[in-house]
């Protein structure tokens, strides 16, 4: 392994949203498929790390180190790791900047790394992925798709196919409503990837349901006591909804919080991401589905597209993967990922986490 200790200080900027940021791209079929597909083991790895591969020292930087969503996404990159043998690393900061992950790849890059999944949430990393690019270092964006390589200079990115289930969201809705009603959306923030899947669902909705009112998309932010407040007065405000979808992965308690305070028990929810507590909502029936982005498997991957490239083999640069509607009957595979990620299973990556 090699960990270091981690200085670095925080610095005052807007939190940028980023769980449910959904990663979308243009929306173009790569040009060919991931040649494989990440496992999901049903058991803990063991605890000792076989040895590790030459010329493959990977390292995980990402914010919001113990944040639900990201726990998973940790777990996809550490059994990545242990399944081909990579010595690897995360460089975690609690931080809810973005910002602050920028020096944890300049330590990355110092060290240096052989390649690195690096959580990109917008271009203000670019200049720090062009010096890994300049040592021809592959840098892996995983869960953001909307990135121009040439912009980037990104090896890759992965994550879900974001029109697709966005489409995939208004037809459960729609069905779910026999083709009449009122449904409201909302964001976690106004932004190129949640933005398109407003659209795409207001625009498979207007298609396939032109008997269903689709509200214009809100923002309802990332404090739950606000996006609660927020969804309240768009019931208030529009008594007549009877569903809602919301592209961010605080979104099911949200709605299900403003559905209980408004007196609508019959609210047709769907939101993101297979938390414990939105595999709850759903199990309590407060939540009809959940857009199960491959929170896991796109982390999983982009070790396996690093090590590709270390190995000098050729890369796809988009990298699109699918992501279904959770519904009860689904519940008992996502709840053993979280079970896997609550307890901290480590699979051959050792946690550094900065101040």
């Amino acid at each position: 392994m090699f960990t270091k200790k981690l200085w670095i200080g925080l610095l005052s900027v807007g939190m940028i949203a980023t769980m449910l940021l959904v990663a979308c791209g243009p929306q173009a079929t790569p040009a060919s498929q991931p040649t494989t597909a990440p496992t999901q083991p049903t058991q803990a790895p063991p605890t000792t790390a076989p040895k590790a591969a030459k010329g493959h020292r990977i390292a995980l930087v990402q914010f919001l180190k113990g944040h639900p969503v990201h726990r998973l996404m940790q777990l996809g990159f550490q059994d990545g790791c242990k399944a081909h043998n990579y010595d690897c690393e995360m460089l975690l900061t609690d931080s809810t900047s973005a910002v602050d992950m920028i020096p944890l790849a300049e330590q990355a890059l110092a060290e240096p790394v052989d390649g690195i999944v690096l959580y990109a949430v917008d271009d203000s990393f670019f200049p720090t992925i062009k010096k890994f690019a300049d040592k021809g270092i592959p840098v892996v964006t995983p869960h953001f798709t909307s990135f121009k390589q040439a912009d980037s200079h990104l090896t890759a990115v992965v994550g879900a196919d974001v029109v697709q289930y966005a489409k995939a969201a208004a037809d459960a809705i729609g069905d779910k409503l026999g083709g009449k009603g009122t449904v409201a959306v909302t964001v976690g923030s106004f932004n190129q990837t949640e933005n398109l899947v407003a659209q795409t669902f207001k625009q498979e909705m207007n298609a396939k349901y032109p008997n269903i009112k689709v509200l214009d998309a809100q923002e309802e932010g990332f404090d739950q006591a606000q996006a609660i407040a927020k969804a309240v007065a768009i019931i208030q405000g529009n008594p007549d909804i009877t569903a809602a979808f919301s592209t961010t992965g605080n979104g099911p308690t949200t709605w299900a919080r403003a559905a209980d305070e408004t007196s609508k028990p019959g609210l047709v929810i769907i939101s993101m991401d297979y938390t414990r507590p939105n595999l709850d909502l759903v199990k309590a029936g407060k939540v009809y589905g959940l857009v199960a982005q491959p929170l896991y498997d796109e982390f999983y991957r982009a070790v396996e597209l690093v090590g590709m490239a270390i190995d000098g083999q050729k890369v796809d640069y988009l990298n699109l993967l699918p992501a279904p509607i959770i519904f009860a009957k689904d519940l008992d595979k996502y709840y053993a990922f979280n079970d896997r990620a609550e307890a901290g299973i480590s699979g051959g990556a050792t946690p550094t986490t900065a101040p």
